[in-house]
């Protein structure tokens, strides 16, 4: 294989001229559709051929038609020009758009304001939340440029800003004799079931001493916790974004007073960050500095 590709040197020109040259049915066509004179369609078309060491094209006076090879060239050349042109657009659009992972939720009762706001001052760049359940937000499966970060994370491999914090809160089944209060106690807890997400949660039993830990009941993702504590069966402690976003029938918030708030980190890649990386982190500061958490019940 080594030996048949010694001094070739295969390039997308060559295949764009093979497949001008069929969808247009003729050199002068081609020549015209890509910009570029009849006689270099030609030359690039017999490069391909010695090359690839087959006839591609029957040429007469009248018609131009693909030999066996060629259409197994031609079937190969179309996904490959169309996966170059994707790269291409990927690439060069890539610094007008920003897309901000998260895994449970964004920025809480910020995000609309952050979505508006980011608007009016950047409008060259284009931003999108994506939600995505893995513990960096979809930041290391490539997905973000940035992700915002709740759970227990090592920051080493990530360069990263606390943007601001959360209090948490006790999530409840409504008909729970608990949501008639206004608040929990944290020493409260071990006497229920909890529910934990190992993989993205911000609640772990190193909240508690280990002789006074609840028992717990380990879920999947957001939709599976939510679910659980429905039923009545646990309870769940979670930061006040989860309780804005993902207010649903049967559920009721209450505020977790004995703890300490939720950090909420922006993490980004150490090496490659996007141009607009310190634009969105200042605009995540300011929001949560000029509406810091406050105590209070959120009911659905």
């Amino acid at each position: 294989m080594d030996e048949m590709w010694k001094g070739a040197a295969l390039e997308l020109r060559h295949l764009r001229c093979l497949v001008a040259i069929v969808d247009t049915g003729s050199f002068t066509d081609a020549g015209i559709e890509l910009g570029i004179s009849q006689a270099a369609v030609s030359r690039n078309l017999l490069a391909l051929e010695r090359i690839l060491g087959v006839r591609l094209l029957h040429r007469t006076s009248r018609t131009i038609t693909p030999t066996t090879a060629g259409v197994r060239a031609l079937a190969r050349a179309r996904p490959l020009l169309a996966g170059a042109e994707e790269l291409f657009i990927e690439a060069s659009s890539g610094h007008h758009r920003l897309h901000i992972g998260h895994a449970w939720s964004a920025f809480g009762r910020h995000t609309t304001e952050f979505q508006r706001r980011w608007h009016q001052s950047h409008p060259e760049t284009e931003l999108r939340l994506i939600r995505h359940n893995s513990s960096t937000g979809g930041l290391a499966e490539g997905l973000c440029d940035l992700a915002v970060i709740r759970a227990p994370l090592d920051l080493k491999p990530w360069s990263h800003a606390v943007v601001g914090h959360e209090n948490r809160y006790v999530a409840l089944a409504s008909d729970d004799p608990w949501a008639r209060r206004r608040s929990i106690h944290m020493g409260e807890i071990p006497d229920r079931a909890l529910a934990i997400d190992r993989r993205t949660g911000t609640t772990t039993l190193d909240l508690w001493p280990e002789d006074e830990r609840p028992a717990v009941e380990y879920t999947h993702d957001i939709d599976d916790w939510l679910a659980a504590i429905a039923t009545g069966r646990c309870i769940g402690i979670t930061p006040q974004a989860t309780a804005v976003q993902y207010r649903r029938d049967g559920i009721t918030y209450r505020p977790l007073r004995g703890t300490e708030p939720v950090p909420v980190h922006f993490i980004w890649r150490r090496h490659d960050p996007h141009p607009a990386t310190h634009a969105a982190v200042a605009l995540a500061i300011d929001l949560y500095h000029d509406n810091r958490p406050t105590s209070g019940s959120l009911d659905t």
